[in-house]
């Protein structure tokens, strides 16, 4: 059965330096074919669809839209709208009217079950229509993947950073502690590990929200890193919480913001850089200690793009379209990996996905809980795409002391 009709795609969420690779896509292999009467993007995500505000990619140029694709964070713009089931009616309602039969929403975990529901309101209505979540988000903590679109490249520049970091720490000595994104998964602060060459390269300690933070321990490790290199390199995901999972900033300091859903406000603020060095300096009376927050520099970085992350998200775009208008089905896209390296793309139950968070896999974390595995960089190398930089260093022997 051929469903005739518009296809509308949506971005939601924080942008990826590969998201608008996934619309170029949807949107590319969606003007293919006979029944898609139009193809429309919506601005400002899930909220653009029920203020009615569309713009006509059936009008763009392929040239442009190619030029797009290439650009790093959301084209049509984004929103952090997280709609329930009245909201999803309102969304189901404006797709009927404007006779909106495929509906591509490109995000993480809130957006999978949005595209649930709205296709639920869809069905309930007994309205012919089909629905697709592509997924992105650089935390990589989607379900059922072996990764997703944004997360390597936001891992590439990750890595980068802390390869960077390393070098200056080298250079002038101390402790440098940097907090990078990460509510519920360590996967974007353990792709710093990857900055590494050399035997005494940092990040020489790497904390994860995987494993319970002890500001005792913390100190301890870094004690004997200091002692055996005179500096330490410290990568720590913002979402560290204790034993009891209470986030660590809430445990070292009590002037916490919250977000509009009730959330400690993680990311946006320098904070637990801030604590965390206060606590070196005061314990363990090092004079030379610094922080860094990777915010949001890692999320649409244009100098820093992992070309397999880029073709990943344009497929996964493209299958999308496939899926929906080809075939019929509804769903989630997933990419699995099928050798080293290669993938292939599936086609996940919606239910399957939405509201579910990955975690780091205890073989990708050591035993200590601070640090990676052999296992997890030989999991993300691939990911990081070509050319990535490497650091080196001098190889001229001293020469001995005259005086």
């Amino acid at each position: 059965m051929k469903l005739e009709g518009k296809v509308v795609i949506a971005q939601g969420g924080g942008p990826t330096a590969v998201i608008n690779q996934s619309m170029v896509g949807a949107a590319l292999e969606s003007r293919k074919f006979a029944q898609v009467t139009r193809v429309y993007g919506a601005l400002y995500g899930v909220q653009g669809i029920v203020n009615e505000e569309f713009i006509d990619l059936t009008q763009e140029t392929t040239h442009n839209l190619e030029q797009v694709a290439n650009t790093p964070s959301s084209a049509l713009l984004s929103t952090r709208d997280k709609p329930d089931e009245a909201y999803c009616k309102e969304i189901f309602k404006v797709l009927k009217a404007h006779d909106v039969r495929y509906f591509f929403y490109i995000g993480g975990n809130d957006s999978s079950d949005t595209v649930r529901i709205v296709n639920e309101q869809a069905q309930l209505a007994e309205y012919e229509f089909r629905a697709i979540h592509i997924p992105k988000t650089i935390d990589n903590d989607l379900v059922l993947s072996d990764h997703t679109p944004g997360y390597g490249s936001a891992a590439r520049f990750v890595a980068s950073a802390f390869a960077g970091a390393n070098l200056d720490n080298r250079a002038l000595p101390g402790v440098y502690i940097g907090v990078v994104m990460g509510r519920h998964a360590g996967f974007l602060t353990a792709a710093a590990a990857l900055g590494q060459k050399y035997p005494d390269d940092g990040p020489h300690l790497i904390y994860l929200p995987e494993r319970a933070f002890n500001p005792e321990s913390f100190l301890k490790d870094v004690k004997e890193v200091y002692d055996k290199y005179g500096r330490c390199v410290i990568a720590v995901s913002e979402g560290i919480v204790d034993e009891m999972g209470t986030p660590m900033i809430s445990k070292l300091t009590k002037n916490v913001e919250h977000d509009a859903h009730g959330n400690v406000q993680l990311s946006g603020t320098g904070m637990l850089g801030d604590l965390l060095c206060d606590l070196v300096r005061d314990k363990l009376k090092i004079k030379r200690v610094r922080s860094d927050t990777f915010g949001y520099l890692q999320r649409s970085f244009l100098g820093c793009v992992s070309d397999v992350d880029q073709r990943e998200a344009r497929e996964v775009g493209e299958r999308a379209a496939h899926y929906a208008i080809w075939y019929n089905l509804d769903g989630s896209i997933s990419i699995q990996r099928t050798g080293y390296y290669s993938v292939t793309y599936q086609l996940e139950k919606l239910s399957d996905i939405a509201r579910k968070t990955r975690h780091m896999p205890d073989n990708f974390i050591n035993a200590a809980g601070n640090g990676v595995t052999d296992d997890f960089r030989y999991y993300l190398r691939p990911l990081l795409g070509a050319g990535f930089p490497v650091a080196h260093r001098l190889r001229a022997p001293k020469v001995g002391k005259v005086l």
